[in-house]
């Protein structure tokens, strides 16, 4: 199985370019390329010379031997109630989807849009009815730049009781609902394993999520632990998550997917100075659950 890992954290010290010839020279095998900014703070990619732009960042990979396995498009991806927002929105996913084409990724995760009361009947309606739109509405751009739409599973948060609420896909009975509603071709599961293993609902684990999306649904990941409470996105081994369980699960499901790391909060932790040989050490502990799996 390769392993991914965001360009995020890094990308903000030395630049994109460089950040993909560091994680080449860590030995990361794949890169997931991060776009939470790109219509913020005139990011290149926002503006009019990103193709130019995005070929470099793909010369560089190509040149160092690295490759795009994914992307992370800007979030939120909708709002409810929030017009302007969302139509200025829309334009960045789409060119996330053009950005991730270009540079060679297969999938692109778009995250589903979450109402604030998304419990039982009430908004979930809404929520579903919003969602469906949002994915038919891009897949004619996933079929023109040929690449796949990740749903990933999300959550409310309730801060009086601090913790985690049901959001879309945040089950595995409702991720489920959403994939066999969407076109397969097209459409795919990234679970995030520290968004699942926050849901205190019974059947809710990561493992549930695994087991029930099984081998034809799920084809990515966003691997990170947490204290099975609060979204820390920090390293495995580091707080409460089971690993040996959800390799297991991916095991049994005979997972096809690269296992990408969400965790740059734990490089966060560190002096710039730092943050590499931090990067060097999570790739050593992708090595080693990776290594569990193929037992």
């Amino acid at each position: 199985m390769k392993i991914s890992t965001l360009t995020d954290h890094i990308a903000k010290i030395y630049g994109e370019k460089e950040t993909i010839r560091i994680l080449a020279d860590i030995g990361y095998d794949c890169y997931d390329f991060s776009m939470f900014d790109i219509g913020e703070n005139n990011h290149p990619i926002g503006g009019e010379r990103y193709v130019e732009y995005v070929k470099e960042l793909r010369e560089t990979a190509d040149e160092v031997g690295i490759v795009c396995n994914q992307s992370h498009a800007p979030f939120p991806s909708y709002i409810p109630g929030d017009d302007a927002f969302n139509q200025r929105m829309f334009p960045l996913l789409v060119r996330a989807i053009e950005v991730t084409g270009m540079l060679g990724g297969t999938n692109v995760i778009i995250h589903p849009a979450i109402y604030p009361n998304d419990i039982g009947d009430g908004d979930s309606r809404c929520c579903w009815e919003t969602n469906m739109k949002l994915y038919h509405d891009l897949l004619p751009f996933a079929k023109k730049y040929h690449v796949k739409i990740a749903l990933e599973n999300m959550f409310n948060w309730d801060r009086e009781s601090d913790t985690a609420l049901p959001a879309a896909c945040s089950s595995p009975d409702d991720f489920v609902s959403y994939l066999d509603a969407l076109d397969p071709d097209y459409f795919m599961a990234c679970l995030d394993i520290g968004h699942a293993a926050m849901q205190k609902r019974e059947n809710n684990t990561p493992t549930d999520m695994i087991l029930a999306l099984g081998h034809d649904r799920l084809h990515a990941l966003h691997v990170h632990d947490n204290d099975l409470i609060h979204d820390l996105h920090t390293l495995p081994f580091t707080q409460k998550i089971e690993w040996d369980k959800v390799m297991r699960a991916l095991k049994e499901i005979d997972y096809d997917g690269v296992f990408t790391f969400e965790a740059d909060s734990f490089l966060r932790q560190f002096p710039d100075e730092l943050v590499c040989d931090a990067s060097r050490f999570m790739l050593k502990v992708g090595r080693y659950l990776v290594g569990t799996f193929q037992d």
